[in-house]
């Protein structure tokens, strides 16, 4: 009788997948062939290294190498310092890369940046952004070391009455002091009163109270005038007819917060909300406008930024893309972060106030951890440790992943935010990562006495399996990707080990087969990604 032998290659050709082969030596590209989002700094087999030009691919890690070094990435644009960011990623981005600690860069520390008759403790580049956004030049104190000092050296040249004769005529302008001295010139009797306003009856001039209100440019308040055009203090529709707030500069105690729409307080707080702007007040023409914005059915403050639910991102899905949304004078604006996913936006809150900002995504060694703690260092990457599939295998296939205790453990490291490829075109970045993982599994089996499918257990498996100390080799040899053995019909592909391929290729990027952030299906389904091929041998 002849006993036919059937092998089975189950070759498995993920198109788009991208990992680090466990094979061979990895080596650190500067760039990898074919360029595009990503491809700086990735540890890959050395003929997917971009070797052109002076581009630089040596046999060891990312991280011991000088030109992937990690550092901080200077935004000045949005004022933002990121520390550890490979100096490529940060040139790809704009950004200006400084291999020194941020405590030790100038522009990363905090100091008193002063803008008009107000300050904010923040860094330089921050300063410049700020200085910028309300077009005045930057005035940036390094010696003011505390948020207090820098408040208190913003207050405004001291200020008051300066009165003088002008025929026959007490006149009175609301000058600072040093304005005042420059008049006493000549005949000129400019005599100064400190901490006075011109209406204030004392001094006898033709100003008085009750000159309507006004706007400030450079200040937020709204703020009374005198009869004279003068200005006095801060709009308080209680004191309208109260002398003694007409006499001297006092510190408004009207409202709190920063009286958004107020028609009776004149004491906004741009920072917290609101500025002088025209509308209905009791008294006068002006009041403290609110700045918060309403988008999408809730109210954000002033200042306030967060993160967009965009579609596609929590999934990672071809296309999507971080974005960062910004309330600014009523108006919500988006800031679209890098394409590709790779900048990823990141929220926090300070109380109910939300601050959100794109950063880089340290996504690019991932898939070379085989330790669950290096891993998950936030501050070195952005991955996540997944248990239950291992993409570092051996020349068995199989995991390469060992616990503690040294075991094998089948287990990964992934990116927490998924990348981006250009996947479209031929020869790019999507096909120089994602091939690489294409996975072959071979299976021989036999069909039994009996008349039912088995494995055939080969020479090789049969040695692993001795050397392993195990006494059931069809079970040991028998593969994931395979399943009904012991049945009269033929073994076929194992719908929970395609599924978890299938997974593996999301997990990777914009790899397998997928729809898009809009829902648009692709060019591959499943019939593309697993193909098979057998062979039978007669004996």
């Amino acid at each position: 009788m002849i006993n036919k032998k059937i092998f089975l290659f189950v070759a498995l050709s993920i198109f788009l997948v991208g990992i680090i082969s466990a094979q061979g030596v990895s080596y650190c590209c500067e760039k990898t062939v074919g360029g595009g989002p990503g491809g700086y700094c990735i540890d890959a087999p050395q003929e997917k290294c971009d070797t052109s030009g002076d581009l630089r691919a040596v046999p060891t890690s990312c991280e011991a190498t000088s030109y992937c070094r990690l550092g901080v990435c200077i935004n000045s644009k949005e004022g933002t310092c990121m520390p550890n960011t490979p100096q490529r990623v940060c040139d790809a981005n704009d950004g200006v890369w400084d291999e020194r600690d941020k405590d030790d860069i100038p522009q990363c520390q905090l100091g008193c940046c002063l803008i008009g008759e107000q300050a904010a403790f923040v860094t330089l580049t921050r300063c410049k952004s700020l200085s910028s956004l309300y077009g005045l030049e930057t005035n940036y104190r390094t010696d003011i070391q505390s948020e207090v000092e820098c408040i208190t050296s913003a207050r405004p040249k001291v200020k008051g009455a300066c009165v003088y004769e002008k025929e026959f005529e007490s006149i009175c302008e609301f000058l600072t002091k040093k304005e005042c001295q420059e008049m006493q010139t000549g005949d000129s009797n400019a005599e100064f009163h400190q901490g006075y306003l011109c209406s204030a009856e004392s001094l006898g001039t033709v100003c008085g109270p009750r000159g309507g209100t006004t706007c400030v440019e450079g200040r937020d308040e709204v703020y009374f005038l005198d009869t004279c055009g003068n200005l006095a203090n801060v709009y308080d529709n209680s004191k309208l007819n109260v002398q003694s707030y007409w006499e001297k500069i006092m510190a408004p105690d009207c409202g709190s917060g920063s009286n958004e729409d107020s028609p009776t307080c004149g004491d906004c707080d741009y920072y917290l909300g609101s500025t002088c702007k025209k509308g209905s007040a009791s008294y006068g023409n002006y009041i403290c406008e609110d700045l918060s914005c309403t988008y999408e059915g809730e109210s954000y403050s002033h200042g306030e930024t967060w993160c967009a639910d965009a579609k596609g991102i929590d999934e990672s899905l071809p296309g999507s893309r971080h974005f960062r949304l910004v309330c600014y004078n009523n108006e919500v604006s988006v800031e679209p972060c890098a394409d590709f996913r790779q900048e990823v936006c990141i929220q926090s809150s300070i109380g109910d106030f939300k601050t959100a900002a794109c950063r880089v995504n340290l996504w690019q060694t991932c898939y070379s951890q085989d330790d669950q703690q290096d891993c998950e260092n936030l501050d070195k990457r952005d991955c996540e440790w997944v248990e239950g599939i291992s993409i570092l295998v051996d020349e068995y296939g199989e995991s390469s992943v060992r616990d503690d205790e040294g075991d094998k453990i089948d287990a990964s490291c992934f990116p927490k935010h998924s990348p981006g490829f250009d996947f479209w075109g031929e020869g790019t970045e999507a096909e120089n990562i994602c091939s690489t993982v294409s996975t072959t599994c071979i299976v021989q089996f036999e069909k039994g006495l009996g008349g039912s499918w088995k494995i055939a257990v080969d020479e090789e498996c049969k040695k692993r399996c001795e050397d392993a100390g195990e006494d059931d080799c069809e079970d040991k040899c028998k593969a994931d990707c395979l399943t009904g053995f012991g049945t009269d019909d033929k073994p076929e592909l194992n719908d929970d080990w395609t599924e978890e391929r299938t997974d593996l290729c999301y997990a990777l990027g914009d790899c397998g087969i997928s729809v898009n952030y809009v829902g648009a299906e692709g060019y591959y389904d499943e019939d593309d990604l697993f193909t098979i091929s057998e062979t039978e041998e007669e004996e």
